[in-house]
């Protein structure tokens, strides 16, 4: 308001003064104290009904908010938060709704406002979102699809290296193992298997990476460890090279349990794998998951219906396949001659099925292997930026 440099409660009250003289007309005063009509009704008004007292400058400020926390309200917030200091508003709403269902919380942008006023929250750098990709199996329910990664190795305080397996549920985000290995070979991978496998049942589907010990540069892929895994009746799911977005359930727990138990690491690799069996423990029991309707994954999961047997099977083919048993040299015998395959798969069997263009298609188990000719040569089947090859 362009009330003259002097004290603007004295221009106000000259204002209304003059106004109550009548000497000029209304529209020429407002003019004259360069404001606008309804600024001087308002001036006007209050000096009418309060005197000089009401030309003070007053707040803007709502009298009352009817949408102001209260202190029990906020209490309960900043509980939760110091409780689980990396949670933010979407995990602390969805708890304190399950904790306490009577309460009337206040939205997300409320809470965050909340924690920021009290310097509890942190801005997160945006990243770029990648397209996600789902060229795998369905996962329609518990154990329909297990994931399986190294988290990627650090060092602890004594500057020992860390290496931690996470092995994890697809549908329910259940967190089966966290647990350190000596080595990432499937020496040391197998038994954290094993444990999991008599403890919660086998999957239908194990998902992992390329790399070892998962899988190898061996025909199909295979590596000593997927091959046990297919004698099993699971079927090795491998995302493509250079794209973790296809597993990208298993790179968000990651991000999460870097976040909560190694910055900084612990001072030993005892005292580190306390920590992620701790974070286990309240990620599988107590933390919200929003694609879970902000609920644990433990109220989504349940031990597969598939026992385990330690007595693993070989894969079985349909009556109309012609089985070979690999040989020690990696080689199979076709039609009088001899084919190399792998040295992955000896002494396994591998079906042979006859399709209708008169090539003959080589599986192990689940897996396909490649092509026979009608000259009698292997091609594999193509990998990304290659062609079909003939192995022999």
């Amino acid at each position: 308001m362009p009330w003259n440099e002097t004290c603007a409660v004295q221009e106000r009250e000259r204002f209304a003064l003059e106004a109550l003289k009548c000497e000029v007309s209304f529209a020429e005063l407002c003019r004259r104290y360069g404001i606008s009509r309804k600024t001087g009704y308002k001036w006007l008004d209050r000096f009418l009904r309060e005197g000089a007292a009401g030309l003070e400058d007053r707040s803007h400020e709502p009298h009352e908010c009817p949408h102001r926390l209260s202190d029990w309200v906020v209490e309960r917030i900043l509980e939760m938060r110091y409780a689980q200091p990396t949670w933010g508003p979407k995990k602390i709403r969805g708890k304190l709704v399950e904790k306490y269902p009577d309460g009337v919380w206040p939205v997300l942008s409320t809470i965050g406002e909340l924690l920021k006023a009290r310097g509890l929250s942190v801005a997160r750098k945006k990243r770029s979102r990648v397209p996600a990709s789902a060229p795998f199996g369905a996962c329609l329910g518990a154990n329909d699809t297990w994931s399986i990664d190294f988290k990627g190795w650090f060092r602890t305080g004594d500057g020992k290296r860390c290496d931690p397996l996470t092995l994890q549920d697809a549908y329910s985000r259940y967190l089966l193992r966290c647990q350190i290995v000596k080595r990432t070979d499937g020496t040391n991978v197998w038994p954290i298997l094993d444990a999991a496998f008599r403890e919660f049942g086998v999957p239908q589907r194990l998902r992992s990476d390329n790399g070892p010990p998962f899988a190898s540069t061996a025909i199909g892929g295979l590596s000593q460890l997927s091959i046990r895994l297919i004698k099993l009746g699971i079927v090795p799911e491998r995302i493509e090279p250079g794209c973790p977005q296809q597993n990208g359930r298993h790179e968000r727990l990651h991000l999460t349990l870097g976040c909560e138990t190694a910055k900084p690491p612990a001072a030993n690799l005892r005292a580190q794998q306390r920590r992620f069996d701790a974070f286990r423990e309240e990620y599988n029991d107590e933390r919200p998951h929003e694609a879970l309707g902000q609920t644990p994954p433990a109220r989504h999961y349940a031990a597969s219906s598939r026992p385990y047997s330690a007595r693993p099977r070989e894969p079985e083919y349909e009556s109309g396949a012609e089985v070979r048993r690999v040989r020690h040299n990696g080689e199979i015998k076709w039609r009088g001659g001899l084919i190399y395959v792998g040295q992955v798969l000896s002494g396994e069997p591998i079906g042979c099925e006859e399709l209708d263009d008169g090539t003959w298609l080589l599986r192990y188990g689940p897996i396909e292997l490649g092509k026979l000719d009608d000259r009698g040569r292997l091609c594999v089947p193509r990998r990304r930026g290659t062609h079909s090859r003939p192995h022999s």
